[in-house]
C-alpha cells in the first residue's frame, strides 16, 4: 500500500470519527457511557470480523504462531488504552461541551511526538512541530474555547488525549509486525466492549429497553466508527509514521464542526472557519515537507 493511499485511508478514518461523534453525544439520553461504549463496540466487533475471517483467514495462524505472546500482549494494551481513551472522551461529553472536548482532545497532537522523543528516542520530522502549533490554534478557532469555562470533564479529555497518543503509538508499532488489520481492528474493538460491560455491571444500570432506545446510535457509531475507522486507522498507519498521523487524525475536529453545521444547523462563525484552515494547513505542511526535503 502507498503512502498516498494511506493518506487517502486516514482521512476517511477521520471523516468517520468526526461524523459519529453527534451520534456519540446523542447516545446517552437513556444509557450510560460505559453501557454505550459495551454495545458500540461489540456491534464493531461483529461488523468486522467475519471481513477478517474472508480475507485474512490464511494469514492469521502462520502470523499469530510466529510470535502469539507478542500479538496478545499489544492486544491487551491497545485494547486497554482504547478502552480508557473512549470511556473518559464518552463521559466527558456528560459534563462538558462538545466545544471544549474537541479542543482538548486534540492534545494528543503534541503528545505523540513528545512521548516518541523522550521514551523512545525518535525525532520527528521538523516540520511537525510547527504543524503542531497550526493544530492548536486551529482546533482553539474552531472550538470557540475563548468563551468557554474551565469544566470538571475538560480534565477528564486531557487525560483522554494521552491514551489516544499510546493507542496511535502502539498501533504504529504493531502494524509494522503484524499485518493483520482487520482481524486486530475486531479483537480490539471486542476488548474495549469487554472492558467498558465488566465496568458497566459495577457503576451503571443496564436495562436491554434503554439500550434499545439508542439502538439507531450504537449502531451508527458501532458499525462506523467503533469498527470501519479504528480498523481504518490500522491501515492507515502502516505507511504514515505516528506524529503526521496524529495530526491528520485532528481533523476529526473539522468534520464534527461541519457535520453539526448540516445536521444540527450550527452555523460556522468566521473564526470556525479560520480554524477549519489552520488545521488543514497543519496536515498538508507536515505531509508536504518531508516529501520536498527527501528530493
Amino acid at each position: 500500500m502507498s503512502h498516498p493511499v494511506s493518506l487517502l485511508i486516514a482521512l476517511l478514518c477521520t471523516f468517520i470519527w468526526g461524523t459519529t461523534f453527534i451520534a456519540q453525544d446523542t447516545g446517552m439520553d437513556h444509557i450510560g457511557p460505559l453501557t454505550f461504549n459495551s454495545a458500540r463496540f461489540f456491534i464493531g466487533f461483529l461488523s468486522i470480523l467475519p471481513l477478517a475471517i474472508i480475507f485474512e483467514k490464511k494469514k492469521i495462524k502462520k502470523e499469530i504462531l510466529i510470535n502469539n505472546k507478542l500479538f496478545f500482549l499489544y492486544l491487551f494494551w491497545i485494547g486497554l488504552f482504547l478502552f480508557l481513551g473512549t470511556f473518559l472522551q464518552q463521559t466527558a461529553l456528560q459534563y462538558t461541551n462538545i466545544a471544549n472536548a474537541a479542543f482538548f482532545t486534540v492534545f494528543y497532537v503534541p503528545m505523540v511526538p513528545i512521548i516518541l522523543f523522550f521514551f523512545y528516542s525518535k525525532n520527528p520530522h521538523w516540520s511537525i512541530w510547527p504543524s503542531i502549533i497550526f493544530c492548536i490554534i486551529g482546533v482553539y478557532l474552531l472550538s470557540d474555547f475563548s468563551s468557554s469555562e474551565i469544566v470538571k470533564g475538560d480534565i477528564m479529555v486531557i487525560v483522554c488525549a494521552f491514551f489516544w497518543s499510546l493507542h496511535i503509538i502502539y498501533i504504529g508499532r504493531f502494524i509494522k509486525i503484524f499485518d493483520l488489520p482487520l482481524f486486530f481492528g475486531a479483537l480490539q474493538a471486542l476488548v474495549v466492549s469487554l472492558f467498558s460491560f465488566l465496568f458497566a455491571l459495577i457503576y451503571e444500570n443496564i436495562f436491554i429497553s434503554n439500550v434499545l432506545l439508542e439502538s439507531i446510535e450504537i449502531i451508527y457509531a458501532g458499525v462506523l466508527s467503533g469498527g470501519v475507522a479504528f480498523t481504518l486507522q490500522i491501515y492507515a498507519q502502516k505507511n504514515i509514521q505516528e506524529s503526521p498521523a496524529a495530526i491528520i487524525f485532528s481533523l476529526e475536529g473539522v468534520f464534527a464542526a461541519v457535520a453539526a453545521w448540516i445536521i444540527l444547523d450550527q452555523i460556522l462563525k468566521v473564526n470556525n472557519i479560520i480554524g477549519c484552515f489552520f488545521i488543514l494547513a497543519a496536515v498538508i505542511f507536515s505531509q508536504v515537507v518531508p516529501i520536498f526535503n527527501k528530493k
